[in-house]
């Protein structure tokens, strides 16, 4: 049975869209969830929800630091932890400035790299822990527009199963999620004749829903998984 029962979990970027979703179904699995995002409003109204809600930049290290000091605090220990925020900052890329790239870097990169590193230590002295990293079909096949997310999408496979070969034998299994197309914020942006284009490459024919995300994330993170770690797992329809 997939339960999540007694377990403290970290989603960042956690207030919409695919880390919405996987907050929800954790807290309904029986997780403590506790939500990091930058928009104070909606972080106010899922505390309503019984959520623990940061605003947590996390390209900006010492914010980091400071949030997951204080959750450690808390809840003494973090089970789970989903590395979801993300952004994109698309163009062409001899069009594209350098703070986009930077930022995307800083953001998607970076800030794994900051979340991670303060949350190990914890996750290493229980001798128990749970990573989902959250990367994107584009990290496999690249998009026109997208090199600055790409880029960063692909990075995050070598930075899984880097980390899976370290920390495996302090039983923390850490995994990759690469969604395709999925019906969010982000998804929605897409002009309709482009929409229309990447629909007729999944052979599934429709977008995916954030919800199916999450319950491939719920697995990984539960302790139905024992044995997989180091893997970067599509779910895309086909698409790749």
């Amino acid at each position: 049975m997939l339960t999540l029962e007694n377990k403290v979990a970290l989603i960042t970027g956690g207030t919409r869209g695919i880390g919405l979703a996987i907050a929800k179904l954790f807290k309904n699995l029986g997780a403590k969830v506790i939500i990091t995002g930058r928009n104070e409003e909606r972080l106010k109204e899922l505390e309503k929800e019984n959520f623990l809600c940061y605003k947590c930049d996390i390209s900006n290290k010492e914010e980091v630091d400071r949030v997951i000091k204080d959750i450690l605090e808390k809840m003494n220990k973090i089970d789970i932890l989903v590395n979801n925020a993300g952004i994109t900052k698309d163009a062409l890329f001899l069009r594209m400035k350098d703070e986009d790239f930077e930022e995307v870097v800083k953001v998607n990169l970076l800030g794994t790299f900051y979340v991670t590193r303060r949350v190990l230590p914890s996750m290493v002295r229980q001798k128990y822990g749970r990573i989902i990293n959250m990367s994107s079909v584009v990290g496999l096949m690249g998009n026109i527009g997208q090199a600055n997310y790409a880029s960063t999408k692909s990075a995050l496979i070598g930075f899984t199963k880097s980390l899976a070969k370290e920390y495996g034998r302090k039983n923390i299994l850490i995994n990759n999620v690469a969604p395709g197309f999925i019906e969010t914020d982000m998804t929605a942006k897409i002009p309709e004749k482009l929409r229309e284009e990447i629909l007729n490459k999944i052979p599934l024919k429709r977008y995916g829903k954030p919800e199916e995300v999450a319950n491939l994330v719920a697995f990984l993170a539960s302790d139905l998984n024992t044995y997989i770690t180091g893997q970067t797992i599509l779910i895309d329809g086909g698409l790749y």
